[in-house]
């Protein structure tokens, strides 16, 4: 099948996000922005790609398990850039171990997957945050 065929099958392109703004989203509204962004990005995720959980099981991992989506969704997103074009990822499920680092483990880890999602999205057409 041609790259183009495949592009095609693919879903909608997912939304850039601001970093700074979205994490002072997260701060703002006591880290409630947390699970509209895990919902949000995980669901984008699957719609365009066809792998990963999706925004409702993401949603209910991180409500019971939240360390998982730390592992989840950079393996989601290198999914994307590696099984799908080829590339090669700038996050990996291991990233996940920033949590392990409070706070400053957790911006880590968001600056680096939002940074490698935007990254990804702006590839496929989608504005810059």
């Amino acid at each position: 099948m041609s790259e183009f065929a495949a592009q095609q099958q693919r879903g909608p392109v997912g939304n850039t996000r601001s970093i700074g703004l979205s994490i002072l989203w997260f701060v703002l509204t006591l880290s409630i922005y947390g699970f509209f962004w895990v919902y949000k990005t995980q669901e984008e995720v699957k719609r365009y790609s066809g792998n990963g959980v999706g925004g409702v099981l993401g949603l209910v991992i991180f409500v019971l398990i939240s360390p998982v989506t730390f592992f989840v969704v950079p393996s989601e997103v290198r999914y994307m850039y590696e099984d799908l074009d080829g590339q090669k990822s700038p996050v990996r499920g291991i990233h996940g171990l920033w949590f392990l680092l409070p706070i400053i483990g957790h911006i880590v880890w968001f600056i680096k997957v939002q940074g490698a999602l935007n990254r990804y999205w702006e590839s496929k057409g989608a504005s810059p945050p």
